[in-house]
């Protein structure tokens, strides 16, 4: 299997797992047109896009998904039934295109095999995923408010992850940002800091991990280096500093795996 995030930050989200020619889109919060641009730049073909599932619906994952059904109206769309609600309300779908699932429970698009896992997150019953196609697991888990152990279990089922690490906590409240942005943004069901992504890899990652992605950093209230130095000294902590760890962009596409 391989990953790819085409996006990953608060402008917009998308991510693709590939397994022979087949793609599973994650989240689509690019614009058509930029979701075309950054796939074929990475040698995709959104003609081989099996399904597309969603993991709630804010606008930075899933504002590109009525001109991306107008294109690909086969393709089917996946999201529990609050997430497809609230999409169809706010993205001009019709709920009906949408195939629900029940969270914690597992489902097949095309060669993979979906597990939906409830996250904390201020919205309408938003989830992360464990994919698994050709013997091996990927774990997707972004926009956390808390470091829950019920996501930590399935982070230590991955060969490859992408985890939020969104934030330092220092500049968040040194911002300057208004105080209730900062309080949501900290808040049980905002985003993961980079301690807090720390606290889940030093707890749960296993000897299975390879690849760690971090994925949705701030612009203004996170750096590359501060998130790296966090996660590497957490993976230290555990004799893990074999892990390879990549930092995902907003602007173009990265292989997480």
């Amino acid at each position: 299997m391989k990953v790819v995030s085409l996006a990953s930050g608060s402008k917009g989200n998308a991510y693709c797992a590939i397994s022979g020619g087949h793609l599973l889109l994650i989240d689509c919060g690019l614009s058509y047109r930029e979701l075309c641009r950054r796939a074929q730049g990475y040698g995709l073909s959104l003609d081989a896009i099996d399904g597309v599932v969603f993991t709630h619906s804010h606008d930075d994952h899933a504002k590109g998904v009525k001109t991306f059904h107008r294109h690909f109206p086969d393709v089917p769309l996946f999201a529990n039934l609050m997430t497809a609600e609230s999409i169809a309300s706010c993205f001009g779908v019709d709920e009906s295109d949408f195939i629900p699932f029940e969270n914690g429970q597992t489902f097949d698009v095309g060669t993979f095999e979906v597990l939906p896992f409830s996250i904390p997150h201020d919205t309408s019953d938003p989830v992360g995923y464990v994919v698994r196609t050709d013997g091996e697991t990927y774990f997707h888990g972004t926009d956390i408010g808390t470091p829950l152990d019920s996501i930590g279990v399935h982070l230590a089922e991955a060969d490859f992850a992408t985890l939020e690490s969104n934030h330092d906590i220092d500049l968040l409240f040194r911002s300057g940002r208004p105080v209730s942005l900062i309080q949501r943004i900290a808040g049980p069901r905002g985003h993961l800091s980079n301690e807090q992504a720390a606290d889940l890899v030093r707890r749960f990652v296993s000897p299975r991990l390879r690849n760690l992605a971090l994925a949705h950093l701030s612009g203004e209230c996170n750096a590359p280096h501060l998130a790296v130095g966090a996660i590497s000294a957490a993976l230290s902590e555990i004799g893990r500093s074999d892990v390879n760890l990549i930092v995902l962009d907003q602007d173009r596409a990265v292989s997480v795996c």
